[in-house]
C-alpha cells in the first residue's frame, strides 16, 4: 500500500520547488526565465581633437574633394567655425577657424551658388544674421553676404521649398517665427514668407512628409506653453499651410526624421530637454503622425539622430546627454519603442550635438562612426565602431 508523504517530507519539497523557481529553472509553462537584455557594445572613444570655444553643432561633407569626410562645427563661445579635414579613418587633420558672425550656433550645407563646392549658411544668433561662406576649390571658404534675421536664429535647413530647382534656406527664430530666404541660384537671397507661431523654437527639419513631391517643415518649440512639434506642410511656392501641433515631452530641443517601423513613411524623433526623455512618432505618410511614444534617455539629452548601427534592420537612436557627459545608443524593436538598458559611452564635458562619420574602409559593410560635439571641453570626439581599424598614419589628436 501507498505511504502518504509526511509533512516533513512535503515541506521539503515546497521548499525545493521555491529553490528551482528563485533560480530561473521552473517557471509557469516550464519556460526558463529570460535572461536580462544586455545591449551590445558596438563603439569606442578613438580620438578627440581641438575645436573653437563651446561648439554647438557638428556637421560632416568632403570640402576639398578629396573622397573623405570632414568636419565643420559652430563655436558660440569664441564665434568661429572649425573646418578638420579627414584621413578617411576617424584621424583628422589639425582644424582650421574661420570668423563667423557673433555667436554662431547652426548651420546648413547647400551648393548654393551652383560651382560644385559644397557652401555654408550659418545662423549667427548673436547678430541676427544668417552669414553665407562660399565653399572653394581647396577647402577653404569665401565670404559671401549676410542676411537681417529678427531676431535670434536658433536653427537653419536647406532645401527647394518653392521648386525652381534652387537651394533655400529655412530659419527657425527664437521670438516665435520661422522665416524662409529664397534662393537665386547664384549664391544670393531674397526674403520669403515669414511666419509667426508656436512658442520658443528651437529646431527645424525639412523632408517631404506627405509624398506629395513638396518640402514640409517640422518645427519643436520648446516654450512651456507649447512643448510641441509643429507640421508645416509646403505648397511648392516657398509658403506653408497652417500647422499641426504634436504634443512632445517637456521642452522639446531638437528633430530629425527616420522610419522606425519599416513601413516606408517618414516618422519623428523629438529629444526632449526636460525630464531625459525623447519621443517618437509614427507617420501615417500623409503628413499626419499618431500619438508620440516617449521612451528614457539619460540625464540632459540635447540632440540625437536615427540609424541602424547593429545590422538587424531597426532603426536605432544616438543621443549625446549634457548633463551625464555622455553618449546614448538605444536599440530599436522596429515599432518604435527600444530595448532597455541602453549603452552609454563616456564623451569630453558637455556633449552637445552628434553627426555619423563616414569612413573609407577596405570593406564596405562595415559600419560608420560618430563624431560629438562637445559644447563644456571645446573639442570632438570621435567613436568608431568595433572592427574598424585606422589604415592611414595617425594624426596625433589635441588634448582637451
Amino acid at each position: 500500500m501507498r505511504q502518504r508523504p509526511t509533512a516533513l517530507s512535503a515541506r521539503v519539497g515546497r521548499v525545493a520547488i521555491q529553490l528551482l523557481l528563485v533560480a530561473g529553472l521552473v517557471t509557469a509553462g516550464g519556460c526558463s526565465r529570460k535572461e536580462p537584455y544586455v545591449p551590445p557594445d558596438l563603439f569606442y572613444l578613438f580620438a578627440t581633437y581641438t575645436v573653437g570655444k563651446n561648439p554647438t553643432s557638428v556637421t560632416t561633407a568632403d570640402f576639398n574633394q578629396d573622397g573623405l569626410t570632414d568636419l565643420i562645427t559652430t563655436n558660440i563661445g569664441n564665434s568661429t567655425l572649425s573646418v578638420l579635414f579627414g584621413y578617411g579613418d576617424g584621424t583628422f587633420k589639425e582644424q582650421i577657424q574661420i570668423e563667423a558672425g557673433k555667436e554662431p550656433r547652426a548651420l546648413a550645407l547647400s551648393d548654393f551658388n551652383a560651382d560644385g563646392h559644397v557652401d555654408v549658411a550659418v545662423a549667427c544668433s548673436g547678430s541676427d544674421q544668417v552669414a553665407i561662406f562660399f565653399g572653394l576649390a581647396n577647402g577653404t571658404f569665401g565670404v559671401g553676404q549676410r542676411y537681417a534675421m529678427h531676431k535670434i536664429p536658433v536653427s537653419i535647413a536647406s532645401g527647394d521649398v518653392n521648386g525652381d530647382h534652387k537651394s533655400d534656406l529655412i530659419v527657425a527664430l527664437r521670438n516665435d517665427k520661422v522665416s524662409i530666404l529664397l534662393g537665386n541660384g547664384d549664391g544670393t537671397f531674397v526674403e520669403g514668407a515669414r511666419y509667426e507661431y508656436g512658442d520658443t523654437p528651437t529646431s527645424l527639419a525639412v523632408a517631404d512628409l506627405n509624398q506629395d513631391g513638396k518640402l514640409d517643415l517640422a518645427v519643436t518649440n520648446g516654450g512651456p506653453m507649447s512643448s510641441a512639434v509643429s507640421i508645416w506642410l509646403g505648397n511648392g511656392d516657398g509658403t506653408f499651410r497652417q500647422p499641426t501641433d504634436y504634443r512632445t515631452g517637456k521642452r522639446p530641443l531638437s528633430v530629425s526624421f527616420a522610419d522606425f517601423n519599416n513601413d516606408q513613411k517618414t516618422d519623428l524623433l523629438v529629444i526632449n530637454g526636460e525630464m531625459d526623455t525623447f519621443t517618437i512618432f509614427l507617420g501615417n505618410g500623409n503628413g499626419t503622425f499618431q500619438e508620440g511614444k516617449e521612451s528614457g534617455a539619460d540625464s540632459g539629452p540635447v540632440y540625437g539622430f536615427a540609424r541602424d548601427f547593429n545590422g538587424d534592420g531597426f532603426v536605432d537612436v544616438a543621443i549625446v546627454n549634457v548633463q551625464s557627459n555622455d553618449l546614448s545608443i538605444l536599440f530599436g524593436r522596429g515599432d518604435g519603442t527600444f530595448q532597455y538598458p541602453p549603452i552609454n559611452y563616456r564623451t569630453k564635458g558637455g556633449p552637445f550635438a552628434i553627426a555619423t562619420l563616414n569612413l573609407t574602409t577596405k570593406h564596405q559593410d562595415e559600419e560608420p562612426g560618430l563624431v560629438t560635439a562637445n559644447n563644456g571641453a571645446g573639442s570632438i570626439s570621435i567613436f568608431l565602431h568595433r572592427g574598424l581599424k585606422p589604415h592611414a598614419p595617425p594624426v596625433p589628436p589635441a588634448s582637451s
